[in-house]
Order: structure tokens, then sequence, then C-alpha cells
């Protein structure tokens, strides 16, 4: 499948959210969910996405203390047709930044530990993963390896999180990065990445 296909299937489907099309793509942490966002997001011609980075979610925290704000401040106006929008938060600093507007968009990006969770209005869920140790080392190389211990607990929260919902099941698509999702990176095809339909089982 490549993007183009992939973008003609998305604009295919029913809106779920009010008039936009949710796209909740979750994986564990290092899976290159932000990464496969940003390409699909380039694809779809420039598509809104939403980022659990841009909330405040420590790593010893709630993976999904970042679900309530984006419920309040971007879905539920989205339900009623109306823009939401938040403040960035920059992680690194600890600091509140810009504010993010986000359109009443025919797609929009969910991207995030917990963004297809089972009361995710979501459209369509696609599930990214790859090897824990591969996926540990990507972060640990992004984000500096003093944060190797806080890794292993957030791993440990954001797996007992898939566990109880059953994420990865109710995946449309599931897509393994291992070999994927490098900049420049065109299509999705055979094993780089795999791209797997899926039938919803809620």
């Amino acid at each position: 499948m490549t993007y183009p296909a992939l973008v003609r299937r998305l604009r295919a489907l029913d809106p779920s959210c009010g008039p936009v099309r949710v796209v909740a793509i979750d994986g564990p942490s290092g899976a290159g969910k932000s990464t496969f966002a940003g390409l699909l997001a380039a694809a779809l011609g420039g598509a809104p996405v939403v980022r659990s980075d841009d909330f405040p979610v420590p790593w010893d925290g709630d993976p999904l203390a970042w679900w309530p704000p984006v419920v309040e401040q971007v879905l539920c106006p989205l339900a009623a047709g109306r823009p939401g929008g938040y403040r960035r938060h920059d992680w690194r600093t600890g600091a509140y930044v810009e504010h993010v507007e986000v359109p009443v968009a025919d797609v929009l990006l969910i991207e995030g530990v917990g963004a297809a969770r089972q009361e995710s209005p979501a459209a369509s869920r696609i599930w990214l993963d790859a090897p824990r140790d591969l996926r540990r080392r990507r972060v640990l190389d992004r984000d500096g390896p003093e944060l190797a211990a806080a890794w292993d607990v957030w791993a440990r929260a954001e797996t007992t999180h898939f566990g109880a919902d059953r994420t990865r099941d109710r995946a449309d698509l599931l897509i393994d990065s291992a070999r994927a999702l490098r900049p420049g990176f065109a299509a999705i095809s055979g094993a780089a990445p795999t791209l797997i339909p899926r039938t919803r089982r809620d």
C-alpha cells in the first residue's frame, strides 16, 4: 500500500467527530508514531496533527494524562463543528508556549499513547510497533541516555494500559516500523513497513 492509497482509504471513511475523520496513531514509546504522523499528514496535504508530546505528561506519571485536555479542548469543539485549540507544552523547558489552533478539517491525526484507546472517537486506528530494544534505543538516542530509568518506568505503565485497553486488538492497521519511517520514505510496502488491514473488533 502506498501513502496515496492510504489517504484515499482514510478520506472515504465516515466522519467520527462532528464533520472530522479522526485517525488515531498509537503504539508504545519509540515505535515511530510521530515520524509516521508527520509523513501521513504531508500525504494528506498538511492535515493537522495533535501530539501527546504537546501536553504535560511526566515520565513517571499516567500515560493518559494528556487525553482529558484533548477531549475538552479539541474533540468536544470539533464534535460541535467548531475549531479546537490548546497551548502547546514544551516538555524540555516545562513551559507553555504558543497556542495551536485545530481547524475543522477533513482528517485530523492524533498520535500518542492512548490515542486509539477504546473511548477515542476514531474513524481509523493505526498501531505502530517495533522490538523493545530498538524502541528504547531510539528514545535514548533522541532524548538522552540519562532517561533510561525513566523510560523503563514509562514502558511498564504503557504496557499495563495497552493490556487493559486491548488497543492493538482493535487496530485497523498494524505497522512494523523496525525497518521503516526513515526521512524521505515514500511508500508503505512489503516489510518496510508491513501494513496489515485488520477487521475491527470492538
